[in-house]
């Protein structure tokens, strides 16, 4: 068996533009403000992603929104702190990892 660290990455895809969230993020609270977005016929949603970066993204009825669950090495630079970004500019896709 293995001792290494590992931790839960949840990834959501709007649209056609895929975001890796931070640890910190609540998922099923995220799920809840989206469903809100909708049943408010629309608006923009926050959400911190790996990098401790924060996206804005519109919610539309017009797009689909997927969630994504897996076991990840673990990485302790991912805190959700926006105060403490890491990475480049590409780190919150799912293509820099």
């Amino acid at each position: 068996m293995s001792d290494a660290k590992t931790m839960v990455r949840t990834t959501i895809t709007v649209g056609e533009s895929v975001y890796l969230l931070a640890q910190t993020q609540d998922f099923e609270g995220l799920q809840r403000r989206i469903e809100k977005a909708l049943d408010d016929g629309g608006r923009f949603v926050e959400f911190v992603v790996v990098g401790n970066r924060t996206v804005s993204t519109l919610i539309t009825g017009s797009q689909s929104v997927t969630f994504l669950v897996e076991t990840v090495p673990f990485d302790d630079r991912d805190t959700g702190d926006v105060d403490y970004p890491f990475g480049g500019f590409h780190d919150t896709s799912v293509d820099a990892f």
